[in-house]
C-alpha cells in the first residue's frame, strides 16, 4: 500500500527531537558572534553518538572557528572544484558568491578513513546527528557535500596535516554553523508516495 507520508503535527510539536528534525532548515545566513563553547561542544558530542557500521566510529570532526583558516579550507575547494572541470558545481559556486562556508562563525570538517567503505555512510550519520542538536539548540546549520571534493584530490594529505586528521583519513563533509540571520524558510512540502507499508 503506497500512503502519502502523514505527520501528527500536534505529537511532532509536543516531542522535542520530532520537532528539531521537522523544522531544521538549511541555514546559509549567519550573524557574525561566535557560537558558545559550550553549545559547540553539545553539537560535537552529538555526533560521537551516532551509530557507525559494527561500532568503528571511525569518523573524525575538525572544529574550525578561526576565520582565516576557514576561509583557507574554502579556497582549497574552490581550486579543487576550478581544476576538476565539474560545470554543475562550477555554477554553484557562482550562485554562491563563492564562499561555500557563506561566513559562518565555525565550521565542521567531518573526516573518515579513506579504506573504510561505510566510512562516508558513518560520517554521514555523524553529520545528521550534528544539524540535529544545532537545530535543537537554536543554532543555523547546512549539510557542505562540496566539502568531499578534497577527498579526491592529490593533495589530500597535505590537506589532511592541516586539518589534524589521524592518518589514512580524508575530508568528506563540512558542516556551517550560526546564529541564524533573518528570518528561517518554512519547509516546503514533503514529495507523495515515498512510503510503502507492507503489512
Amino acid at each position: 500500500m503506497f500512503v502519502h507520508a502523514r505527520r501528527n503535527k500536534e505529537q511532532i510539536e509536543m516531542n522535542e527531537v520530532l520537532n528539531a528534525i521537522s523544522t531544521r532548515r538549511s541555514i546559509r545566513l549567519f550573524k557574525p558572534e561566535q557560537l558558545r563553547q559550550e553549545d559547540v561542544d553539545a553539537i560535537v558530542e552529538a555526533g560521537l553518538y551516532a551509530p557507525s557500521a559494527n561500532n568503528a566510529q571511525n569518523w573524525h570532526f575538525t572544529v574550525i572557528q578561526n576565520s582565516a583558516m576557514i576561509e583557507k579550507v574554502n579556497k582549497w575547494v574552490l581550486t579543487e572544484i576550478e581544476m576538476s572541470g565539474n560545470a554543475n558545481l562550477q555554477e554553484m559556486i557562482k550562485r554562491g558568491s563563492g564562499s561555500i562556508f557563506r561566513n559562518a562563525p565555525t565550521v565542521i570538517i567531518v573526516s573518515t578513513e579513506r579504506k573504510d567503505r561505510f566510512g562516508v555512510i558513518n560520517a554521514a550519520a555523524a553529520t545528521e546527528n550534528m544539524l540535529i542538536a544545532a537545530e535543537s539548540l537554536g543554532i543555523g546549520s547546512c549539510w557542505i557535500g562540496m566539502a568531499a571534493i578534497l577527498s579526491g584530490s592529490k593533495n589530500v594529505e597535505s590537506y589532511a596535516r592541516e586539518l589534524h586528521l589521524p592518518d589514512g583519513y580524508a575530508p568528506q563533509i563540512g558542516i556551517t554553523l550560526g546564529y541564524k540571520e533573518g528570518v528561517t524558510p518554512l519547509a516546503p512540502e514533503r514529495k507523495p508516495n515515498l512510503v510503502s507499508y507492507i503489512p
